[in-house]
């Protein structure tokens, strides 16, 4: 499989192709339509996005999957700001689904992130799913998400040994995860129409 797979960063000709691909791995997932493929395109501009990795994967030099990276940060019981990364949207296109594509693009995009001085990775998601990669619940290590200090859906992985030893604090979503949905509505325009579904499994009700 993987002689037929590059990860490349994305270039600004990729925009477009990513976004889209975005919209279609989002698409009715957590609410009616999606607003990932907004949230990566006004993140593209802010000082926190991190170029380098924002990673395409192509598969015979098609484009089938996509991860961006942003820093974060961790705030300490004092007041401390300590620097980590978060990683999303983390897209695979739905045709391209179950064949091992994710776990490859998420695992050169880690290697690469601890390459440009990652020290410890938060993310929201399944430990179920991501337990695999090294990731564990963050409160466990007394990291706990602001919001909703119980979440048991607030995960970090260690990319350096010992980093998170003796660090307790709080993280909050980099603001750039939230968006205006009347403007995310609009962006929306410039692509091919799509069904908006109301589904039983999604967040947004």
């Amino acid at each position: 499989m993987k002689n037929s797979l590059t990860v490349r960063q994305e270039t600004e000709k990729d925009y477009k192709t990513v976004e889209n691909l975005t919209r279609e791995a989002f698409w009715n997932v957590y609410r009616p339509g999606c607003l990932e493929h907004y949230v990566l395109n006004q993140f593209r501009t802010r000082e926190n996005f991190i170029p380098q990795l924002s990673l395409v994967l192509e598969k015979d030099g098609r484009i089938i999957g996509h991860i961006m990276y942003v820093w974060s940060e961790i705030v300490s019981g004092d007041g401390t700001k300590v620097q980590i990364m978060t990683f999303g949207p983390f897209s695979i296109h739905p045709e391209c689904r179950g064949r091992g594509y994710g776990e490859y693009l998420l695992n050169c995009s880690m290697e690469k992130a601890k390459e440009i001085g990652a020290k410890a990775i938060a993310i929201t998601g399944d430990i179920n799913l991501y337990g695999k990669f090294g990731f564990v619940v963050a409160k466990t290590k007394g990291i706990v998400y602001k919001e909703f200090p119980e979440a048991e859906f607030f995960l970090i992985k260690e990319m350096e040994e010992g980093f998170l030893c003796n660090l307790c604090g709080s993280y909050t979503d980099p603001s750039g995860y939230f968006v205006d949905e009347n403007e995310a509505e609009e962006f929306d325009k410039n692509f091919p129409p799509k069904e908006k579904l109301k589904l039983p499994t999604q967040l947004a009700q």
